[in-house]
């Protein structure tokens, strides 16, 4: 019997040795530890960063979602998003692969411009480029200032609410930039919606 033959059940076993012990540290107890580390000093975003209202969940931070009446349109009464190749389906994120020239892409921006405008009641040359075209995931939760200030009189006179304090609502949201230096300013539609909802509620 050669030595390579006398040898295998000692490697064989020296390599099944090495799996279960591999699985265990990388498959067990690493993620058990980033979990707890997680759970003890980030628990809310460990868990999604889900936001609650009335007891129930209602959405996450991180994740966009539609604000839309019962006949599948934009609810007037609602701050919008910007708009979702997925609908906000997180099991079918991301962006559409048109070119920026694209002519189909082209005419589908500047009927959403006009789309925008008239639901508002604003020019078309008033509305910011994040109201007409989607973001990189397709799942968003935030909006700039701008189209969050564009909205403000729609959604004040369909609730009934001064516009300035529809404004102050839009302010304390507004999110400043990472860092002070990444991105952009930003707000999240979902907590801004959940501010209007208990304002009106009043």
């Amino acid at each position: 019997m050669s030595p390579s033959v006398r040898h295998a059940p000692r490697v064989l076993w020296a390599g099944l040795r090495a799996l279960l012990v591999l699985t265990l540290v990388t498959g067990v107890l690493y993620p058990l530890a980033v979990t707890g580390v997680a759970q003890a000093f980030f628990p809310g975003r460990a868990d999604g960063s889900v936001v609650r209202a009335d007891g129930r969940a209602v959405g996450s931070e991180l994740i966009g979602q539609t604000w839309n009446g019962p006949d599948g349109e934009p609810d007037p009464h609602w701050f919008q998003p910007r708009p979702s190749n997925s609908g906000y389906d997180t099991g079918a994120t991301g962006s559409g692969q048109l070119a920026a020239g694209d002519p189909t892409l082209v005419e589908t921006v500047r009927q959403a411009r006009e789309d925008v405008a008239a639901f508002n009641g604003v020019p078309v040359e008033d509305v910011p480029a994040d109201a007409v075209t989607g973001s990189a995931s397709a799942i968003d939760p935030h909006i700039s200032p701008a189209y969050a200030d564009l909205q403000v009189a729609r959604v004040a006179a369909r609730n009934g609410l001064p516009p300035a304090a529809v404004q102050d609502l839009v302010d304390a949201r507004t999110e400043g930039r990472d860092l002070g230096i990444l991105g952009g300013e930003r707000v999240n539609v979902l907590l801004l919606n959940l501010d209007l909802r208990a304002l009106a509620a009043g």
